[in-house]
């Protein structure tokens, strides 16, 4: 179970994932929310496809940081949709061709 990266406090569930595949690897980002420390923490999991998944937790990201890629995200209609090309997972992944 993710937990805040600040504080410790257990997360339920992402306000916003994105997943996107690069020559065979799958990168999904999730990102929560803490109501008590108002910032987020980031969950990242590489799925290798030659390899072994890992899984890392990064934060605290600062609330308006946050909020711009959770808000970049949410401009996908199908942000879970490795394959997806759109412009908010092109610009996301920086590119991703």
């Amino acid at each position: 179970m993710t937990q805040c990266s600040q504080c410790g406090m257990p997360f339920t569930k992402p306000v916003a994932s994105i997943s996107g595949s690069i020559m065979g690897d799958v990168d999904t980002d999730s990102y929560y929310f803490c109501d008590q420390c108002a910032v987020y923490t980031v969950e990242v999991c590489h799925d290798r496809f030659l390899g072994e998944e890992t899984v890392s937790v990064h934060g605290p990201v600062a609330k308006p940081d946050g909020d711009a890629k959770v808000e970049l995200i949410r401009r996908c209609s199908e942000p879970w949709n490795k394959k997806c090309r759109c412009d908010a997972h092109r610009e996301y992944f920086r590119g991703l061709d």
